[in-house]
């Protein structure tokens, strides 16, 4: 065959599937380039054909490129795609997986002696600060703590240029900016005491080394010439110090994101250096994929519309780079139905309402591993998981167990091994689907499933997704030249366990809206659409706004076909029907979905009281004051700041004029509860957990007037 012939050959095989925007992403492989790529466009598609295009012409070589992205499953499915091309040899890996393999290998010489241990959790670390510094911590604290040290870090802040960065950011766990620093000196000082290090630290002592270390840097620019980074919007002001030094002054750079899907900002992403790329790379091309393939026309409609609808908030600050303008989404598949609206009287017959729907989408031949539920907060999920089980529903909730830690799939993966070890190719004789139906029957996998719930059904839907897997790789290879072998389906299983690749799991699916990113389904429930959930009730600047209204578009655009939107009024069946709608819905639910949807006549009856839970996050309240806030320690208050300094001004002046500790005249909760509640009136005041009949006589118009803006006096 000629090179010509050959070619050609290549080119029909790895670009003649792509539409005109990824065959120009596809085929431009040398110098910057910016590829900005709307929800459900075939980014990974285009990416991943572009890199085995460039090492089948000759262009790259595979050990020469790195790939970064930024969950272990995107990069074993970036992996995947390439050793299906042609192309496995590529490095495609996360940020903190690359680093560490870089920091594990030149320590020694660059540092000298064993790398510390990486530590998995900090709140022990976190506690153990708190307690050298005498400072009261609950778990609540010390998981914002966490939080905030996480954020500091990628942004490249020390303890000491931590006040300053916060100045705006709230006081997390009530601690002020300077107590929050002296924690984080004391947690640095705890990990160095202990010889440990964190996942922040991989970054940041791959940074510091590339930037001490001239043989260091030489040696990792020397092995990696070309690099692709894909959900570029995500990217920390770490995460590109990093790739700044892996370049070392080149341009060698596909960079892949949407600004529309920014949603990690709390962790410290930021899209500033994709919407600066061209600044930066003033001869880089950008090419803009808008068509989308995964969702109908009136999916993608309603996910335009959201973006489209953005207004500036009236009253709020706005500390955040401009609103980008959205790519607008071009719909490729066939039309659907149409979006549901569904407003409900509380929380119990929403998440009712949702099973039953969810019945008939199954009974109508929608796989349940084919449906999601998605909420803001995690607290939100038991509702559903008892409205789908009362409906005899699988379900798995995403953030549990890990696939590959249970039990039954050790045990599988242990059998399949001990046979592909002993089977050979020719003596198979049969299918890997069949094989692997025929080893894990001994586990109790069977064709049908189990009428039993619980352990059994899940023990047998964990091996029935191994055999999924196997049937799935079987129709993928099929016509290959190599032959698709027990050993393979082997190698492709610890591959999968050693970055948490989970194959697909048959059940409803629930998750939070951010854990969503990245996933799709043929139906998807959005639930709990109100104010205070969506926006949160912690968005307090324009900033804030736009990431949220992105984070109901990243959940819009994980739906194929199937769409429903819910709300309900209140919280619990009986309950003040005081919440309303999102205000993003605003214009775009039909003026029929604000009608109070009525519970069945089995939903009526009142349920007993259950134990209190956050009105925010719905998180179980364990403390006295978290019970007479309605809220957990975690969730931002939802006051004026100003209010509450005035209210304990006002406090301890009278405190000091009767001789009395603060806390006899009111104590910080029930300051904080009045705050938040706003009182109008001296009815409503007295409502006020905290604020007794003596107390309003004595002290609520004092407290009515600072409230109104007016003189205590």
């Amino acid at each position: 065959m000629t090179e010509a012939n050959n070619i050609e050959t290549i080119e029909n095989r790895i670009l003649g599937g792509l539409d005109d925007e990824q065959r120009q992403v596809a085929t431009t492989l040398s110098g910057p380039l910016c590829v900005l790529a709307g929800a459900g466009t075939g980014k990974t598609r285009a990416i991943t054909h572009r890199i085995a295009y460039g090492v089948h012409t000759g262009v790259y070589k595979p050990t020469s490129l790195l790939a970064v992205t930024f969950t272990a499953r995107a990069a074993a499915e970036m992996r995947s795609r390439l050793r299906d091309l042609g192309a496995g040899a590529v490095q495609t890996r996360t940020f903190h997986a690359a680093a560490l393999r870089q920091l594990q290998y030149f320590w020694p010489q660059a540092i000298g002696g064993q790398l510390p241990s990486i530590v998995d959790y900090k709140a022990p670390l976190i506690t153990e600060a708190a307690r050298r510094l005498r400072t009261n911590a609950d778990r609540a604290t010390v998981r914002d703590l966490a939080s905030e040290i996480e954020w500091a870090k990628v942004s490249m802040l020390t303890p000491e240029s931590y006040v300053a960065a916060a100045s705006d950011r709230g006081e997390p766990g009530g601690l002020d900016p300077i107590t929050v620093s002296r924690i984080f000196q004391a947690y640095e000082d705890v990990k160095t005491d202990r010889q440990y290090i964190d996942f922040e630290d991989v970054l940041l002592l791959t940074v510091a080394i590339l930037e001490d270390d001239a043989r260091v840097a030489a040696s990792v620019r020397e092995q990696y010439r070309h690099f692709v980074v894909d959900e570029y919007q995500d990217v920390s002001p770490l995460q590109q110090r990093l790739l700044d030094l892996w370049l070392g002054g080149r341009d060698e750079l596909c960079v892949v994101g949407d600004a529309s899907q920014t949603i990690y900002s709390f962790t410290g992403a930021t899209p500033r250096h994709l919407l600066d790329f061209t600044s930066r790379y003033e001869h880089a091309p950008v090419v803009k994929l808008v068509r989308d393939y995964r969702s109908t026309p009136q999916v993608v409609h309603l996910a335009n519309r959201v973006l489209a609808a953005r207004r500036p908030e009236p009253g709020v600050p706005d500390r955040d780079i401009a609103w980008p303008t959205p790519l607008e989404l071009i719909a490729q598949r066939e039309n659907g139905p149409e979006p549901t609206f569904y407003e409900a009287k509380d929380d119990e017959v929403e998440a009712a309402e949702a099973a039953a729907r969810i019945k008939k989408l199954i009974a109508a031949g929608t796989p349940a591993a084919e449906i999601a539920i998605l909420f803001r907060t995690n607290g939100q999920s038991a509702a559903y998981e008892q409205a789908l089980a009362a409906a005899g529903i699988g379900y798995l909730l995403r953030g549990g167990e890990r696939f590959f830690a249970r039990r039954e799939v050790r045990d599988a993966m242990l059998q399949l091994r001990s046979a592909a070890r002993h089977t050979t190719t020719e003596a198979e004789g049969q299918s890997v689907p069949q094989l692997t139906r025929d080893i894990l029957v001994s586990l109790g996998y069977s064709a049908t499933a189990p009428t039993a719930s619980g352990a059994v059904r899940e023990k047998w839907e964990s091996l029935g997704a191994l055999v999924a897997l196997a049937d799935e790789m079987a129709e993928a290879r099929a016509g290959s030249e190599i032959p698709f072998t027990l050993g393979l389906f082997v190698a492709e299983l610890e591959e999968r366990a050693a970055s948490q690749h989970a194959p697909t799991l048959q059940g409803v699916t629930l998750a939070s809206l951010h854990s969503a990113k990245g996933l799709e389904w043929d139906a998807v429930f959005l639930v709990g659409l109100s104010e205070g959930l969506m926006p949160i009730s912690f968005a307090d600047d324009q900033a804030g706004y736009d990431e949220e209204r992105r984070l109901l578009y990243v959940g819009i655009t994980r739906a194929r076909k199937h769409l429903g939107l819910s709300w309900s009024l209140a919280r619990t069946p009986g309950g003040r029907a005081n919440r309303r709608p999102s205000r993003f819905l605003d214009g775009l639910r039909p003026a029929g979905a604000s009608k109070t949807a009525v519970a069945p006549r089995t939903a009526r009856r009142k349920s007993p009281a259950g134990p209190p839970m956050c009105r925010v996050c719905g998180t179980l309240l364990t403390s006295a004051t978290e019970r007479k806030l309605n809220r957990c320690g975690s969730c931002p208050a939802g006051y004026d700041e100003a209010v509450f300094e005035s209210l304990r001004t006002w406090r301890l002046g009278v405190a000091q004029s009767n001789s009395l500790p603060a806390f006899v005249i009111f104590t910080d909760a029930t300051l904080m509860a009045i705050a938040e509640a706003n009182p109008s009136g001296v009815s409503e005041l007295g409502r006020v957990a905290g604020v007794g009949k003596s107390k309003l006589d004595r002290y609520g118009e004092a407290v009515l007037a600072i409230l109104a803006g007016e003189s205590a006096d």
